[in-house]
């Protein structure tokens, strides 16, 4: 019998809308875990943070998993937290493997805050959070958080053995040196370039930034405007700019025969659709009131509009 898969982009905390996409989708609550009889669910990360109902989110979406279910990769935010939280080893000048910045703090803190009074449960889910698969290849299609870099990903199974990190992983993934860091790193948080000259550029969360967030499906770019992918834009004296050489080097290329990849993490708006005929990034920022986006995955080589299905996040409602 052919298996179904239903794709769900970042949850961000958003428990009761995920119960409610759930259920909009034919899955119900049977011995406490949502399951539907013919199909199956893939998280793309990002469960935590954020949103008001963290610790409900992640017993939602570990039951599903543990209990066969649905299957996950690992976000950024999860790694975040994990690292945030693990006490760095003696020989480092942080106390933990992720300074304790006041940025960075205030990404964790509401996960922080919502597990304070459940500290075995917390520290669970952080062991579980480490060893996530970092990456998934179905038949028919693929899974990453951020971004998919066929020969990164040959090179971490050839040294790992698989798809996943352990504990023992950690405190070399936070040197910038390592080959785990940047493969965290493009795995996770997907491709950038540096903007030209030593500029920067302020956010709208406030953050200053001398890198954007660039495709990694633009075939034959000329100019920064063609590959330039986040919610911010770029200053206006650079968007049309031409792109270098070496910086054209740096990009990556998703070609339009690989198998459809479905990626969360970059704050899409709108009503959701196919970045192209084989990407869909399922991310629309439910936690700031856009929508909890799934895909509805059969046997199709090309996605179709028609199969995304969403829950609208009202505030009273996360």
């Amino acid at each position: 019998m052919h298996q179904g898969y239903d794709l769900i982009g970042d949850i961000h905390g958003c428990g009761n809308t995920l119960v409610k996409l759930l259920e909009q989708m034919g899955y119900s609550k049977k011995n406490g875990v949502y399951q539907h009889p013919k199909r199956k669910v893939v998280f793309l990360g990002d469960i935590v943070d954020r949103g008001p109902n963290i610790r409900m989110a992640c017993h939602i979406v570990r039951d599903m998993v543990e209990n066969g279910h649905a299957e996950i990769v690992m976000g950024n935010h999860e790694y975040n937290v994990v690292t945030y939280c693990t006490e760095a080893p003696a020989g480092m000048r942080q106390p933990f493997l992720r300074p304790h910045t006041k940025r960075n703090t205030f990404i964790v803190e509401q996960t922080v805050d919502q597990f304070a009074n459940h500290p075995h449960d917390f520290n669970d889910f952080l062991d579980w959070f480490v060893e996530l698969p970092l990456f998934q290849e179905f038949d028919h299609f693929r899974v990453v958080h951020a971004c998919w870099d066929q020969a990164m990903i040959d090179e971490f199974i050839a040294r790992y053995g698989g798809n996943q990190m352990h504990k023992g992983m950690l405190a070399e993934s936070v040197d910038t040196s390592s080959f785990i860091y940047k493969f965290l790193d493009r795995t996770l948080r997907g491709t950038s370039l540096k903007l030209p000259d030593g500029r920067s550029m302020t956010a709208k969360d406030g953050m200053k930034r001398q890198f954007f967030r660039t495709k990694f499906w633009a075939d034959t770019p000329k100019r920064y405007s063609d590959v330039v992918f986040q919610p911010d834009p770029l200053p206006e004296d650079i968007q049309h700019a031409l792109l270098s050489e070496e910086e054209k080097q740096q990009l990556l290329f998703y070609g339009p025969d690989e198998k459809p990849l479905f990626i969360g993490h970059y704050w899409m708006w709108g009503i959701p659709a196919p970045i192209v005929p084989n990407i869909a990034c399922l991310d629309y920022s439910a936690v700031k009131y856009g929508r909890l986006v799934a895909y509805r995955m059969d046997t199709e080589h090309h996605l179709q509009p028609g199969k995304f299905t969403w829950m609208r996040v009202e505030k009273s409602e996360r």
